[in-house]
């Protein structure tokens, strides 16, 4: 993989690429602590040196939900999407819909070559709902 995006292969990339793809949408601080666990001595800014390379590389995705911290992920190229939850922000991948790739036809194109688009969807996860008995409450109305 490394090799193919032309980076060469070190310690700490395969560490990190290790790292994202055991931990979907982890923050920076999450992945430096995965990758201690295999490089006890590897810096901060060694990870995100390697972080940087291998999402200019293609080989990562760097997503940053309003609000949120950065976060990466080893899911590229696929157009998807991601689910936050207001609550405790936990992030999930959401795949884009079939047919004519409704979510690349802008309403005005403003003359760009569109090839991506990003759409995050907000909500309430389920452990979070269910902790929260006035978000399952059928009796309740927004606002009350």
């Amino acid at each position: 993989m490394l090799r193919d995006a032309e980076l060469r292969v070190t310690r700490p990339r395969l560490a990190v690429l290790s790292a994202v793809h055991r931990i979907p949408h982890a923050g920076t601080e999450s992945i430096i602590e995965a990758v201690r666990g295999e490089l006890p001595k590897v810096s901060h800014q060694a990870v995100y040196d390697v972080l940087r390379a291998l999402t200019q590389a293609g080989l990562l995705r760097r997503i940053q939900p309003m609000g949120s911290i950065a976060r990466y992920e080893a899911r590229v190229g696929d157009n998807h999407h991601h689910v936050v939850c207001r609550s405790c922000g936990v992030i999930a991948d959401v795949d884009c819909a079939h047919g004519a790739a409704p979510c690349l036809t802008a309403s005005d194109d403003h003359g760009f070559a569109i090839d991506e688009a990003e759409v995050i969807y907000w909500g309430t996860c389920p452990s979070c709902a269910s902790s929260d008995p006035e978000r399952t409450d059928p009796e309740r109305t927004p606002g009350d």
